[in-house]
């Protein structure tokens, strides 16, 4: 049974902590339900922008001295932005949880946004762009979504363009701040070895004054069509997304699609890993995801091959799709695949930082704790005739789009 302690501060911030004392470490993760889908049309990428701003100094310590405040001892300290989220979150030895939640706290709190700094770090963010754009294996991926989502909230680049980025004032980072970063928005999510009293006194201490009031809602939910989008690249490959709809984190197939997606190219013995790579030889990486948010989501295969197996891969892909959607798994290959599923669950769970990620993207996202034993309850009931199902109403070739980046990619597909 789980001994998750949840305290709600009088403001409505939240904070979670799991206690786990054969550990001699935590992860502190201080999230904010927050992401690209909340920016308005002329905010892409100040979420992302954001992230990068809190590590840059605030009225007491440098840039410098915020990352030596946990690096310097024996932590590490990190933070991501996603489309419905923002996570600054660091590992810290059992002895050093409060100097975490301190130094969070501060960068969320008490953040300069210097305009000099704000310049600076624009043009990093620049950068990461030119780098992602250069990366076809990696950029290919946002052009699918974009490319299926369009302007949909959920279908804008988590990094912005170039003309957005450059544009920000220190001015509108503290206006969306203002707006997002607000107590019923935040939660303090702890797991490891250290005693719940001491993180929510702390809490109150350091977040009882945030302030309250924020409306969010969901958006309607995004839909794509089928279609092509080639760009010709002077790469060695052609990196590719071939995908469709999927499901929103409230709906019933959740499970039902995520088996699915293990079966099809989510492990070393799922069919298009064994049919693409390893009995033809058509692929180094190959696989497939899935990714879900509180409105929709969408269910992806990608890859690289070279320009000459291209046309292969494709027809290959098309006819585990139409196998799915015929015949579902084999009996064993259900059962084999869920076992997978739930092994990653429970060997996840092993480390404190997937501790923390999961009770707070539950938290975020349902408003509870989920038990281990009802998720794994849900992986188990999955038939194949849910399969079967799933696959007839997402698979349909009118429905599948396909991106690719690489030399002749303009080629029409099988």
């Amino acid at each position: 049974m789980s001994n998750i302690v949840k305290h709600t501060l009088p403001n409505g911030m939240r904070v979670l902590v799991e206690p786990v004392g054969h550990v001699r470490s935590a992860a502190v993760g201080l999230w904010c339900k927050t992401g690209s889908r909340h920016e308005n049309e002329n905010e892409a990428g100040i979420t992302h922008l954001i992230e990068h701003m809190l590590f840059k100094g605030t009225k007491t310590r440098t840039a410098k001295q915020i990352a030596e405040s946990i690096e310097g001892r024996g932590g590490s300290l990190n933070a991501f932005t996603d489309r419905e989220s923002t996570c600054y979150y660091c590992r810290v030895l059992s002895d050093d949880v409060e100097n975490g939640i301190d130094v969070l706290s501060d960068m969320m709190l008490n953040s300069l946004i210097d305009p000099e700094e704000l310049k600076r770090e624009e043009q990093v963010v620049l950068e990461e762009i030119r780098r992602s754009e250069d990366e076809p294996g990696d950029h290919v991926h946002e052009l699918h979504l974009e490319g299926r989502w369009g302007s949909h909230p959920l279908g804008k680049p988590i990094i912005g363009t170039r003309e957005s980025v450059s544009s920000f004032e220190p001015q509108h980072i503290r206006s969306y701040m203002d707006r997002q970063y607000r107590a019923e928005n935040v939660v303090l999510s702890i797991a490891g070895n250290v005693d719940p009293a001491v993180v929510i006194r702390k809490a109150e201490e350091w977040f009882g004054a945030l302030p309250t009031g924020v409306t969010d809602s969901q958006p309607t939910r995004p839909s794509g069509s089928g279609g092509v989008n080639y760009i010709e690249k002077d790469v060695e490959q052609v990196h590719f997304c071939i995908g469709t709809e999927g499901c929103s984190l409230y709906d019933d197939e959740l499970f039902t699609l995520a088996v699915l997606d293990g079966a099809m190219g989510g492990s070393m013995s799922s069919r298009l890993f064994q049919e693409i790579r390893e009995k033809r030889g058509l692929a180094y990486s190959v696989g497939s995801y899935t990714l879900t948010y509180g409105a929709g989501g969408a269910f992806t295969v990608y890859g690289g091959t070279s320009e000459q197996n291209w046309e292969q891969v494709q027809e290959l892909v098309r006819k585990e799709f139409d196998n799915l959607m015929k015949s579902g798994l084999e009996a064993e290959e259900l059962a084999r695949t869920k076992r997978h599923l739930a092994g990653s669950i429970v060997l996840g769970l092993e480390g404190m930082s997937s501790r923390m990620m999961r009770m707070s993207k539950n938290e975020l996202h349902h408003g509870r704790i989920i038990p281990l034993e009802e998720t794994l309850a849900k992986l188990e009931a999955v038939t194949n005739d849910g399969i079967v199902e799933v696959a007839n109403r997402i698979l349909k070739p009118e429905l599948v789009s396909t991106t690719a980046i690489g030399p002749g990619a303009e080629a029409e597909p099988a």
